[in-house]
C-alpha cells in the first residue's frame, strides 16, 4: 500500500493531448519521515507511523513529542498519522544512504523493507492508481433537516405551517420518548471522512504534488491523508 500524509492546496485543471480538460485537486505532500512501526507480536496490529507537516519558528511541541521525533532523525513535524496493515513505500533518508538509527534496524515492517528514519515520497504512487483520501469535512455549523438529510419541504401555499419544518419525530404516549439516532437538525460537517473511488491522474515528484481525479474532503490548507485503495 502506497500512503502519505500532504496538504490539500485547492482545485484546477489539466488539459490532456487530445484537448479536454480533466479537474483535479492539487495536494502537496513534502516527505514524510517514518517515525515508528508497530507490530502485531509487540504491539497488537500492524501499522507504520509517518510524521509530516514541519511547525513554523514559534510553535512549540513537548519534549516527548521532540524526543519521540529525534530517535528518528525527524525535524520537528506537526502531524503523526499511523496507516495500518499494509506496505508503505519508503527510501532511505536524504544524505543517509540507508542508514538509520540502532531502533530503525531492529524494526522492520512485515510488509517490506521500511524502517523507522526512512522518507516517503510522492514517488511511491503512480498515474491511474486508485485511492482513497481521509481528512475533516468542511464545517457547516447548525443545519436543518432539508440540508443535513436531504428531507422535502411542505407546501408554501394554502395556508401550510409546514415549510421547511421536520414533521413527527415519535409516537405519543407510548413509548413517550424520542428514540436515539433520530434524523433531527444538529452539527453538520467538521467530521473525518474517507472517500473512496479517486485516481491518481499525474505526481509531480519535483514539486512533490499528486493531482487526484476524484472529489477530496476538506477545505484549502487541510491535511489529508492519501493512500491506495485495493
Amino acid at each position: 500500500m502506497s500512503a502519505i500524509v500532504g496538504k490539500k492546496l485547492g482545485m484546477t485543471q489539466v488539459f490532456t493531448e487530445d484537448g479536454s480538460s480533466v479537474p483535479v485537486t492539487v495536494i502537496e505532500a513534502h516527505p514524510n519521515k517514518v517515525t515508528a512501526i508497530r507490530r502485531a507480536d509487540r504491539d497488537g496490529y500492524d501499522a507504520v507511523q509517518l510524521a509530516a507537516d514541519p511547525v513554523t519558528p514559534g510553535d512549540k511541541l513537548t519534549r516527548a513529542e521532540l524526543g519521540h521525533l529525534k530517535k528518528a532523525g525527524a525535524s520537528a513535524m506537526r502531524t503523526l498519522v499511523e496507516f495500518r496493515g499494509a506496505e508503505v513505500g519508503a527510501g532511505p533518508a536524504a544524505g543517509e544512504e540507508g542508514e538509520a538509527s540502532e531502533e530503525g534496524e531492529s524494526e522492520k515492517a512485515d510488509s517490506g523493507d521500511v524502517k523507522v528514519g526512512d522518507d516517503v515520497t510522492v514517488s511511491s504512487f503512480e498515474p491511474g492508481q486508485r485511492v482513497k483520501v481521509s481528512a475533516v469535512s468542511i464545517g457547516k455549523g447548525f443545519q436543518g433537516t432539508i440540508k443535513r438529510h436531504n428531507f422535502g419541504r411542505g407546501p408554501e401555499t394554502h395556508g401550510s405551517h409546514n415549510v421547511r419544518a421536520p414533521g413527527s419525530i415519535g409516537a405519543s404516549a407510548d413509548p413517550a420518548r424520542v428514540f436515539k439516532g433520530m434524523s433531527m437538525p444538529g452539527q453538520m460537517g467538521a467530521r473525518r471522512v474517507t472517500q473512496r473511488g479517486a485516481h491518481v491522474f499525474d505526481v509531480d515528484a519535483e514539486r512533490n504534488l499528486l493531482l487526484i481525479r476524484g472529489s477530496v474532503p476538506g477545505g484549502k490548507n487541510a491535511t489529508v491523508e492519501v493512500r491506495s485503495d485495493g
